[in-house]
Formats: C-alpha cells, sequence, structure tokens
C-alpha cells in the first residue's frame, strides 16, 4: 500500500551500488556504517548518518598498503570480506577478514581515520564480529558459526572457540552478529548462501558460550522463491535508534531482465523497521519505499561531478588491487587527474583504473579526456575477464569489448587532436538484444534472439546527448554477476594502458526519464 503525502518515507537501497555485508552502530544520535570492498582499494568504506538513510562516506578503513595486503595477481572478489564496525570504551573497532591472510581488526578514535595497523588474530573462517560482556570481556564470533573470547588488543584467543548455532538448516550459516539485549545474547546469523535462497535468522541464549535456542519462525526475513523486486536479503545487522525503535541493515540485489534475472550493481545496502515480539526481533519483506525513522535528517546527496580541485581524491574513488602513489597525480596539471599507465591492458590485473561504484540502474556518465600521446578512457567492468571500453588514442576512438576469452573492437572512429567529451548512458529501458549493437541494426530485420538483459549501455563521443555521436550499444548482462560470477558490482572508471592521459572532470548521475 502506497505511503500517505504527508508522513517522510525513504526509498531503498539507502546505499545503492555495490555496497554489500553492511555493518552499522550507533554512537549518541549519529550512525555509522562500513561494507566490504573485496579487491578494491582503499578498503572498507566508511559512512555516517543521523537518521540511517542519508549517509555520507567520511573516509575509508583501510587506505594504508600495510593495513591491506592484497596480492597484485589476485583472483577477482578477493581481498577483504565482511567487515563489522562496534564502538566501545571510547573507540571505534572494526575487524574483517582479508582472504589472503585472515581475521584482523583495526581500530580508531575518529571514524574517518586515521585508522590503526591491523592487529591479526589465530582464529579460522570468515565474517567476524566483536560484542563486549558486562565485565568488559570480548567476544568475537565467526562463520560457522563460533564464538570465542580474544583480547582485542593483541588478538590472542582466550577462550574457545565454541560450536556457536548453526541456523535453521540452510547452507552457508555466516555472517554472524552477537547483541547483548534485556538479559539475552542475540546471535543473527545469514544462511542459505548470498543468492536468491538467502535469508536472517536468529537464536538466543543466556550467555555467548550458548547453547542457543532458536526462534520460532526461521527465517526471519528472506525473499527467496519470491517475485519481489528486492532479491538475495541477508547478512544484517541490527541497530537501535535514539528513539529506541530497531532497524535492520541488510544486503539484497534488483535483478532485471528475463530468466534467470541479472543483478550488475552489485549486493547493496537496504534498511528494514524491526519489531520485536514475545523477545524476538521480526521484520517484514523489504520494500522498495518505507516510512521513515523518527530520526529522519535530510541532507543533500554528493555533487555528481568531480572537478579535480581537491589535492586528494575524495574517497568514493577505488582501484582494483593496488594504486601505486606514481600511478596517478593531481598536482601534475592542477583541475585534473592525471593517470600514468602501469599496465598495457585491462585483460590483466596491473592497470592503472580509477573509478566510483555505478549506483543508478539507468544512468549517464561522461567524462572529459585529454589523451595528449597516451591511450586511455572510460571502462565499465566487472572483472579483468568482462568489461566494455570507451578508449580513445592515436587519434582514434573505439569501442572495446571483452567477454571471457573474447575480445573485440566492436565500434570506431576518428576523433580530433586534444580534449574530447567521452559518454556512457546505461537505461533499462528500450533494452536491446545480444545480437545487435544498434538500434538501427535491429530495426533491418528480426535476429532470432529477443532482449533478455537487464540493461542497454550505449557509448558516445560527445557530452551533450542532443549532438553526441553514437558508436555502439552492447547487453549489459554479460557485466553481471550471473554473467562473470563473484561477490562485487559493476564499477566506471578513467584508465591509461599507455603513456600518460588526464581527465579534466567526471560526471555521475541518474538517467533522466525519456519524457524529460
Amino acid at each position: 500500500m502506497p505511503l500517505p503525502r504527508d508522513i517522510p518515507h525513504y526509498d531503498n537501497p539507502v546505499l545503492p551500488g555495490f555496497h554489500p555485508d553492511p555493518s552499522v552502530c550507533r554512537v549518541g544520535e549519529d550512525f555509522y556504517l562500513v561494507c566490504s570492498s573485496f579487491e578494491y582499494v582503499p578498503g572498507v568504506p566508511v559512512f555516517h548518518s543521523r537518521d540511517l538513510v542519508h549517509w555520507r562516506q567520511i573516509g575509508n578503513a583501510l587506505d594504508r598498503p600495510e593495513q591491506l595486503p592484497i596480492p597484485p595477481d589476485s583472483t577477482a572478489s578477493g581481498g577483504i570480506f565482511a567487515p563489522t564496525i562496534r564502538h566501545h570504551d571510547g573507540r571505534f573497532w572494526l575487524i574483517t577478514t582479508n582472504v589472503h591472510r585472515g581475521n584482523f581488526l583495526v581500530t580508531a578514535e575518529d571514524p574517518a581515520g586515521p585508522w590503526s595497523d591491523p592487529v591479526w588474530l589465530d582464529l579460522p573462517g570468515i565474517d567476524p564480529d566483536l560484542a563486549w560482556d558486562e565485565d568488559g570481556s570480548c567476544w568475537c564470533t565467526f562463520s560457522g558459526t563460533h564464538v570465542a573470547r580474544i583480547d582485542p588488543a593483541t588478538g590472542t584467543v582466550l577462550e574457545g572457540p565454541y560450536p556457536g548455532w548453526q541456523g535453521s538448516g540452510g547452507q552457508y550459516p555466516e555472517a554472524p552478529h552477537l547483541y547483548r539485549i534485556d538479559g539475552w545474547w542475540y546471535l543473527v546469523i545469514a544462511e542459505g548462501g548470498t543468492e536468491r535462497g538467502h535469508g536472517v535468522s536468529v537464536a538466543r541464549a543466556r550467555s555467548p558460550r550458548g547453547p542457543f535456542e532458536a526462534a520460532p519462525a526461521n527465517p526471519i526475513l528472506t525473499h527467496r522463491s519470491t517475485n519481489r523486486p528486492i532479491q538475495s536479503t541477508g547478512h544484517a545487522d541490527l541497530v537501535s535508534a535514539p528513539d529506541g525503535t530497531w532497524w535492520m541493515v541488510l544486503l539484497g540485489t534488483r535483478p532485471r531482465g528475463h530468466t534467470p534475472l541479472y543483478h550488475v550493481l552489485g549486493r547493496e545496502t537496504f534498511l528494514a523497521p524491526v519489531r520485536w515480539v514475545d523477545g524476538w526481533p521480526q521484520v517484514d519483506p523489504v520494500q522498495l519505499r518505507e516510512q521513515a525513522p523518527a530520526c529522519w535528517t535530510p541532507t543533500a546527496a554528493p555533487p555528481p561531478r568531480d572537478d579535480f580541485d581537491a589535492t586528494t581524491l575524495a574517497p568514493a574513488w577505488i582501484s582494483p588491487r593496488v594504486r601505486p602513489a606514481g600511478s596517478w597525480s593531481l598536482t601534475e596539471r592542477p583541475g585534473w587527474l592525471t593517470l600514468h599507465a602501469t599496465g598495457a591492458t585491462l585483460d590483466r590485473p596491473g592497470a592503472t583504473l580509477v573509478g566510483r561504484r555505478q549506483q543508478h540502474p539507468d544512468c549517464r556518465i561522461t567524462a572529459r579526456l585529454d589523451p595528449g600521446t597516451g591511450r586511455g578512457g572510460l571502462s565499465v567492468r566487472i572483472d579483468e575477464a568482462h568489461h566494455y571500453d570507451l578508449e580513445v588514442a592515436g587519434g582514434r576512438v573505439r569501442v572495446l569489448a571483452r567477454i571471457g576469452p573474447l575480445s573485440q573492437c566492436v565500434a570506431e572512429q576518428p576523433v580530433a587532436a586534444g580534449p574530447v567529451d567521452l559518454t556512457v548512458d546505461i537505461r533499462t529501458t528500450d533494452v536491446l538484444p545480444p545480437s545487435v549493437t544498434s538500434a538501427e541494426q535491429l530495426a533491418a530485420g528480426g535476429p532470432g534472439v529477443g532482449a533478455a538483459g537487464p540493461d542497454t549501455i550505449g557509448f558516445l563521443v560527445g557530452g551533450d546527448p542532443a549532438s553526441a555521436t553514437l558508436l555502439a550499444e552492447l547487453d549489459g548482462r554479460y557485466l553481471s554477476t550471473e554473467v562473470a560470477a563473484g561477490f562485487t558490482g559493476r564499477v566506471i572508471g578513467m584508465y591509461a594502458t599507455e603513456g600518460s592521459v588526464a581527465f579534466d572532470w567526471f560526471d555521475h548521475r541518474p538517467r533522466p526519464a525519456a519524457d524529460e
């Protein structure tokens, strides 16, 4: 049922785009949230909000190489899994997993940073959590699930690990969060796998050592086997608001297209209200539009355009695996981002790419590039084997498609020397079938296959939609998790694969509706 117009509401997801595995804590009237970052650096984005809806990125917890050792040749979807953020004894604590080394925690007085060097824990598994007892004992819960008492200052395991609660029978009991509420220890977990079978289940005990009793109606949340527009709901964390209401942040996806459906933005962060009934948390199916929390505090959205006038990159900019200090500069050419090639191809790790998460299903990304004598452009990527590129070099602009072992130039034309505006236009309406690269080709005759993908990605020269030249349009399904696999989502970035190139600005905004 639609909400009355006079009642404040919010739209899900509250953090659109590749922001999976959310964890949240509250300090006074302020909320802080973190997400998984996988192979991208800097790692673990940190957000602030006053109402759980309007989030502003204030930094990245892992912004130094010594905090985030990722092998330069590691495979996609490695790196950092599932952080937990908590506030205790005047400090912020963040615990997470680097799948290349193990579980560790970092601390900070200010969640914007700096965060400490890692303290490594001798505990297996993934998805670690932190909770403190009344006597100051610190408990770490991790996938499986298992519970151990640790010294968070040294990472030493003091007791356990004990078997926790293995869930209600779904595969992969993981993402545990332990809470001490009204004399009970509640253990919230994910189970069923992070795909369409995902769900949230809960148990409780009088001690973190157990034994745990399951809630009478697990899972307390799942969208499995439904046609809801939000799927894969799970990996939840609970938080109370200043007015005493309870809320859940969780991941979900918004798949589109024909069966099996494709999600391209990755797993996103959603928000749902929680109520307590007979000592158990309950939550209704997650809606695209919900009534806002009482602490509703609207704030302006971040500007869609970066003019690169600052002396440091904004925290939303990320790079796969590593971003060497000599690969980019904001001072060599003030007001421009200069990129220096560190690899000759985007098909292998090591190339220079600075990107940001695609956050809108329908969007338009435009950047002004001065290629000089180098080679570079814009890339829409999932990983090294799944990306589309709009590239300028040697007086020509090309559209390149890499899908698995296949790589092809699908369009090219001459371009004048000097700065050029490049546009990537992504739409979920009037989607083209996979066997054509333009609507004109479709009009020439039936291709024999239907338009089944989630979106169409267009590549244009020029920033003004009325005068830009369309080079090609490609099926977006090949840049989806269902095709590429993995845990991330689309990232759209600027790159250099030969010499040096410079970008004057980068603009990423929702695509106007067809009638605007």
